[in-house]
């Protein structure tokens, strides 16, 4: 037992005296939606420099990278391009806009960090201490994708030195496809949005919607159950719902509209707590289909640090282990949904906060970044053969070790 503990501390020490840059290479936005890179991320740069690199916006013009800062060691940049390059050209200028990057900053000793596949084109001659493929969700299903998704995913995973999945149903899917995967499912800044239990003032643009109100935060794109959202307000005419978040990748026209359908737009990350705060039951209702098959919606837990009485949809990574553990009631159809909810605001189904917080006291965004931390070290001094035998047997057992506790009551 004292040697595993002195090889522990041994191994603390030298990763906390490893040097390296993080480049990640992103298909969502910084600003767009607060969600999984940037609390990740945003923890990686209180220890080390990172590089948040968006996908490209193309425009008439010369190429060239906007460069602006978010606090202390987090640079945020996003390549402008020319419209209609051959693909070909469209990688060397990327390629050098990056090397340049490099040479600026003198990024030399780096991880690169994967959310999309698609830029491999432009990223295949870089020599980094080790690749992270961070896998939160499965991108070739989603609306727009492109036809080269699965191909490039492929790449990525013969090149990658380790592979982190958004939600253990990804864990599954991709477990056998690259052999060091662990399961890093949503976790949640519970201290964050413990502040929807306290009494707050409603938002102005949510004070005069009336009781009982169900409300979602989060993208509205295809995932969202539409036909879902039409049957509770025409059935339940005195309930309200409020959406809040911005619409993508659908036309808004098809929203449903009712006089009980609120859409508020984006908030930001700061003021969640503030509108969930004024909601009697917090929804899930996403479609059941092929983009939402391996979604781990972030939300989930986050609307529980609230205090809040959650119903969705069976999407599996809710359904295990919330639904499991009786935390979040399941609704299979838009009867069962709505009668979950019933139940809910008759207080027939009442909410077990301390259940609710001995669960979430599991999990906390700094540990899994933690967790990750640990790994990359793993990679890096994999790569650089530096790991005795002994300490790589004791970092493959906490990695499997990981991905088992990272999934309460997965199956």
């Amino acid at each position: 037992m004292g040697q595993s503990v002195e090889s522990t501390l041994l191994i603390e020490k030298k990763e906390q005296a490893l040097k390296y840059d993080l480049v990640c290479f992103s298909h969502l936005r910084w600003d767009f939606v607060y969600q999984r890179p940037q609390h990740l991320l945003s923890r990686c740069a209180q220890e080390r420099r990172v590089f948040f690199i968006e996908e490209p916006i193309f425009e008439e013009g010369t190429a060239y990278l906007d460069i602006s800062t978010r606090g202390l060691n987090l640079w945020i940049i996003v390549p402008h391009m020319p419209v209609d390059l051959p693909e070909e050209e469209y990688y060397a200028l990327h390629a050098r806009l990056l090397d340049d990057l490099f040479f600026q900053y003198r990024i030399e000793n780096y991880v690169l960090w994967y959310y999309t596949p698609m830029v491999l084109g432009f990223t295949r001659h870089l020599k980094p201490l080790a690749i992270v493929y961070d896998c939160m969700d499965e991108l070739s299903a989603f609306k727009g994708a492109s036809p080269k998704m699965r191909h490039r995913e492929g790449e990525l995973l013969s090149i990658s030195d380790l592979v982190f999945t958004g939600g253990y149903s990804l864990y599954v899917a991709k477990r056998h496809q690259h052999p060091h995967v662990s399961a890093f499912p949503s976790s949640v800044d519970t201290e964050h949005f413990r502040q929807a239990r306290e009494t707050i003032e409603d938002p102005s643009d949510q004070a005069s919607i009336p009781h009982p109100r169900l409300g979602f935060y989060g993208v509205i794109d295809e995932r969202m159950d539409l036909d879902l959202l039409k049957a509770i307000a025409d059935a339940q005419p005195n309930w309200h719902l409020v959406l809040i978040g911005p619409v993508t990748k659908i036309d808004p026209q098809m929203l449903p509209k009712r006089n009980n359908i609120h859409y508020l737009g984006g908030k930001s990350y700061n003021d969640l707590p503030t509108y969930l705060a004024g909601w009697d039951v917090a929804l899930l209702p996403f479609a059941c289909n092929e983009s939402t098959r391996f979604i781990s919606p972030t939300k989930t837990p986050e609307y529980l640090a609230g205090g809040k009485p959650v119903v969705s949809t069976p999407i599996h990574d809710v359904v295990h282990p919330y639904g499991k553990q009786g935390l979040v009631a399941i609704g299979e159809t838009a009867s069962d949904f709505i009668a979950a909810i019933q139940r809910i605001l008759s207080k027939h189904h009442l909410m077990d906060l301390h259940k609710v917080d001995a669960f979430l006291a599991q999990t906390s965004w700094d540990s899994t970044w933690r967790n990750m931390r640990r790994l990359i070290y793993e990679a890096v001094a994999r790569r650089q053969g530096k790991l005795s035998s002994s300490m790589t047997s004791s970092l493959a057992r906490k990695s499997d070790l990981l991905s088992a506790r990272s999934w309460i009551g997965g199956d």
